[in-house]
């Protein structure tokens, strides 16, 4: 604990979170701030793959440093600060009548108001409560102003989803980019937890709600609609996430919004099964069948 201007940790850990799990399974991630040359670190990453986890377990170690406790890490460099603020965490506030939005743009504004060059602040995706360019265009203000305010000049952590804010570290040379490392295997994914230098270009979005159980058909038509909006932005400039992934497309056209997806073999022929005028040895025969066809027309993967 010194008083300059520099965050620097080595193996850093979240005591909780690492408590919970079986020894060994925490995976340590390094931390740098400082004042003059890291002021702004722009964490970006699928859900589920550890960014909130990091942003708190970075409060908690300058927290810990601070009053004095030994610190869960390898080594632990900490420039005092005088307040910690967090922005963190999804909650309305009925009794007031303030949404969800309100009551993030509500402690968002306090913390601009507050915060000092000396201050760690910690923002955890500004501007989700609202329309996307709404919240982006709010994302972005309040991490320029950050950064470009004499006044403040905190060390900040901003996790969020919008990929353009990545581009702002090109711009803004005390800005810099990080991002939670994802392996994909065969179409899945697999969340590393480990921070690496850089941006990610994707949210990974619907392959979360694959292994959160959502049904089989939704997922389906997840992945259309998705090739579908990223074909609207422009994605002949590079192939898209949901042609990368091999989401089905009707050949030859472009699938709106809510146009029908494409019938299934497998489908009709389920349903032109007579379950009355079949022996149980032929219905397993016949399911075994059908399980290949649906197979073949996924592409061969195993689920």
């Amino acid at each position: 604990l010194d008083d300059g201007g520099a965050i620097e940790v080595r193996g850093g850990r979240h005591p909780v979170v690492e408590r919970l799990l079986a020894a060994g399974e925490f995976v340590p991630n390094d931390l740098a701030l400082s004042r003059d040359e890291r002021q702004v670190l722009v964490v970006t990453g699928p859900n589920m793959a550890g960014k909130s986890t990091y942003l708190r377990q970075a409060a908690l170690i300058v927290l810990l440093a601070q009053v004095g406790s030994f610190v869960p890490a390898d080594s632990a460099r900490i420039g005092m600060v005088d307040r910690i603020f967090t922005r963190v965490g999804l909650q309305d506030d009925l009794g007031a009548g303030q949404s969800t939005f309100m009551v993030e743009m509500v402690e968002t504004a306090g913390i601009l108001h507050q915060a000092t060059g000396r201050s760690l602040v910690v923002l955890d995706e500004i501007g989700r409560g609202t329309s996307t360019y709404d919240g982006l265009s709010i994302a972005q203000a309040v991490a320029e102003h950050v950064h470009n305010d004499p006044r403040l000049g905190c060390r900040t952590l901003f996790a969020t989803h919008y990929h353009e804010l990545t581009e702002l570290a090109a711009r803004l040379p005390r800005v810099h980019n990080c991002s939670v490392a994802v392996a994909e295997q065969g179409g899945d994914v697999v969340f590393l937890h480990r921070i690496a230098p850089g941006g990610a270009d994707r949210s990974y979005g619907v392959h979360v709600a694959q292994l959160a159980g959502m049904p089989r058909p939704v997922l389906q038509r997840a992945w259309e609609l998705l090739a579908a909006h990223e074909g609207e932005r422009g994605a002949g400039a590079g192939q898209g996430v949901a042609q990368r992934r091999g989401a089905p497309q009707a050949a030859g056209m472009q699938l709106g919004l809510f146009a029908e997806p494409p019938p299934s073999p497998v489908v009709e022929e389920l349903l032109a099964l007579d379950l009355n005028a079949v022996s149980p040895i032929e219905a397993l025969n016949r399911l075994y069948a059908l399980q290949a066809l649906a197979r073949n027309a996924d592409g061969g993967g195993e689920r």
